[in-house]
């Protein structure tokens, strides 16, 4: 037995999904989370009919008649798959707009049951639904839920209604006939239909005309004048705790149970053990995953922070804001949405790009995406941000802004390529705000941090086993000594790259070849420094400190300044994404010519940033440009030069061009 979830937009689709299969699938407030089909199996709990129920979460979506990509995915299954039964969430505090869908679907002829969600919400503000008397003019039936607490809220009885109907088949559609008229004059007429219903059923003892609470807030919160200020400051607290106060206390803990497992496999292996195996063992695998796995409590902190200001309502506030500013540059407002994605992961934020209907908007935001620093990102920040700069919160903060910014100027740069002047309307609906779940906000976080720890335990393992094997040998394979790793393969491999990134500040083999395993998975810069470097826990400074001589000039150990590292951060951000994420960058833009193009200017950017930064900060700190400047001076001119080019020919094309006679 198949079950279909539809409903509008944040309506509470996904949460009653993970309620009743006991998944945990993301759950954000505004339309374009759920960008594909989602199944699962009922909980064994709720199920009380016998039957092997799967339930299949769909996209959400206003009407049958598709507007957007999402919605085409929801009305294609409805009407190709035919479910045995349909579960709609109502938001019940919107009634009027989910029952406008509600009808469309009840003429499908298939069977169709009532979710009337949010009930604990539309109780609060003191509106009464007669759930009975709207069963009957919908002739179908209502189950008010409550999806965000416990199954006890409606849940089983919602199984149990979808269960029964399937077997009956007997629902008939409202006895209303729309087909006599088309087009607009039959919306018109099916929202009468649904305002007399609404009317019937429906009690209101609060003016929804008033300006509430929440309304005098988002005046502030959404300001064009506050709004961004209070952003600043909400992300800069985030980063904070996370990178700089409770995170690296944490972090710190975790590190020394790595360190003792370090120990304790060093003492079982004895000095009887072959040198190479032992360097690959302690210093590649253990390591180098273990260099990655310790930054994971701060990552796991800033998750849970922006899964709690996901779950209050205030993210949603912040495509709002970023609205204003999106619309000049061409793109679209709800391209923030996959942008915001992107801070967890990359790959589901360029997915989301597919809600946007424009193909040019789709495409851009695609490319635009991987500017925001995702979770695979966060040890990068982490590791250069605690070792250079004490670990101050401004660092990670100003990542995010100079993304935010870089998407801007990107957005505007193509947009002058593909000489667009067309403008974006951008629709959201405002959740209430709310006191955020810390229960979804730990699950969610446990859930992204086992996706972590996969990829540590597989891909980031090979890759630092790779490297640690490429370090210990020559191209005779003979073993190198450990004060001369510059013989090795992997030095012999980086040097002839190191040298593109001498302009940058950071032309050594060992950063060099960090920077191309980042293209495999961003977390391997930090694994592979770690096996270059011969070190177990970046999160101890005071170690690295006493590497560094009397002085305790960490750069003694690393070979660069705060400067280069600056700039290798920014380099490594703001280049192309990881292999997965190029992947589904790809699947999303769907043109060659875009894709390649879009590779390429990730790269002219972010090379471009990195030069900017290392020549600029040198000369701030020393009064002299930094090495290499000649050469990478003449790159970024390149570079800039070809942008301006594709700009100017783009302009072009937007002139009118004089109509010829034809005879």
């Amino acid at each position: 037995m198949r079950i279909a979830l539809t409903g509008n937009p944040n309506s509470g689709k996904t949460t009653l999904f993970n309620a009743i299969t006991g998944k945990i699938e993301h759950v954000g407030n505004w339309a374009g989370v759920t960008v594909e089909m989602k199944e699962g199996k009922v909980k064994p709990s709720l199920n009380k009919s016998g039957l092997q129920m799967s339930v299949v979460d769909l996209p959400g979506a206003y009407s049958i008649s598709p507007y957007t990509k999402e919605e085409s995915v929801t009305r294609d299954y409805i009407t190709n798959e035919r479910p045995d039964v349909i579960v709609n969430i109502v938001d019940s505090t919107n009634l009027s707009r989910s029952i406008f869908f509600t009808t469309q679907l009840l003429e499908l002829n298939i069977p169709v049951v009532i979710a009337l969600n949010k009930s604990d919400l539309s109780t609060k503000k003191k509106t009464m639904i007669d759930t009975e008397l709207l069963s009957r003019l919908l002739q179908c039936p209502v189950v008010s839920t409550i999806s965000t607490v416990s199954s006890k809220n409606g849940l089983e009885k919602l199984v149990s209604e979808a269960a029964r109907v399937s077997q009956t088949k007997d629902q008939e559609p409202p006895k209303i006939n729309f087909s006599g008229t088309k087009g607009k004059k039959a919306d018109v007429r099916r929202f009468e239909f649904v305002n007399e219903i609404v009317q019937m059923v429906e009690k209101r003892e609060i003016d929804s005309a008033k300006q509430t609470r929440q309304d005098k807030a988002d005046r502030i919160i959404a300001s064009p004048w506050f709004g961004i200020p209070i952003f600043i400051g909400v992300i800069f607290v985030v980063f904070s705790i996370s990178q700089a106060w409770v995170g690296p206390w944490l972090a710190g803990i975790l590190g020394g149970w790595i360190d003792a497992f370090y120990g304790w496999v060093q003492g079982l292996m004895g000095s009887g053990v072959n040198p190479v195996v032992s360097a690959l063992l302690l210093d590649g695998i253990i390591g180098g995953v273990g260099a990655v796995i310790g930054f994971l409590p701060l990552i796991m902190l800033l998750f849970f922070s922006l899964a709690l200001l996901e779950d209050c309502g205030y993210m949603a506030r912040v495509a709002v804001i970023m609205d204003r500013y999106f619309k000049k540059i061409g793109l679209s407002g709800r391209s923030i949405i996959p942008m915001v994605i992107g801070t967890g992961c990359a790959v589901p934020g360029i997915m989301a790009s597919r809600t946007i209907k424009d193909e040019r908007q789709r495409r851009t935001t695609a490319m635009l995406t991987p500017f925001m620093p995702c979770g695979a990102k966060l040890p990068i920040i982490a590791l250069f941000a605690g070792i250079f700069f004490g670990g101050q919160g401004w660092i990670g903060t100003s990542m995010y802004f100079l993304g935010i910014v870089i998407i801007a100027l990107g957005g505007l740069m193509i947009r002058k390529m593909n000489g667009d002047k067309s403008k974006s309307h951008f629709i959201i609906e405002l959740p209430e705000y709310r006191i955020p779940s810390v229960k979804r906000a730990l699950l969610s976080v446990m859930n992204r941090s086992k996706a972590f720890i996969i990829k540590a335990g597989t891909i980031i393992l090979i890759c630092n086993a790779l490297v640690q094997l490429l370090q210990s040998f020559n191209w005779q394979f003979q073993v190198v000594a450990a004060s001369a790793p510059e013989a090795s393969i992997l030095a012999s491999i980086a040097t002839p790259l190191a040298v593109v990134f001498i302009p940058l500040g950071f032309g050594l083999w060992q950063f060099a070849a960090a920077a191309v395993t980042g293209f495999i998975a961003k977390e391997n810069v930090v694994g592979t420094l770690a096996v270059c470097f011969a070190i177990t826990n970046f999160i101890n400074v005071e170690e690295l400190s006493l590497a560094g001589g009397a002085a305790g000039d960490v750069s003694v150990v690393f070979g660069i300044g705060a400067v280069a590292a600056l700039s290798y951060l920014v380099f490594n951000l703001f280049t192309p994404p990881c292999f997965a994420a190029i992947g589904a960058m790809r699947s999303e833009i769907g043109s060659r010519k875009w894709f390649f193009g879009a590779i390429g200017f990730q790269l002219g950017m972010g090379y471009t940033l990195a030069f900017l930064v290392y020549q600029i900060g040198t000369l701030a700190t020393t009064g002299e440009l930094g090495g290499g400047f000649v050469g990478g001076l003449i790159a970024v001119v390149c570079i800039v030069g070809i942008v301006s080019y594709l700009m100017i020919r783009g302009g072009r094309k937007t002139v009118a061009k004089p109509a010829k006679l034809s005879i």
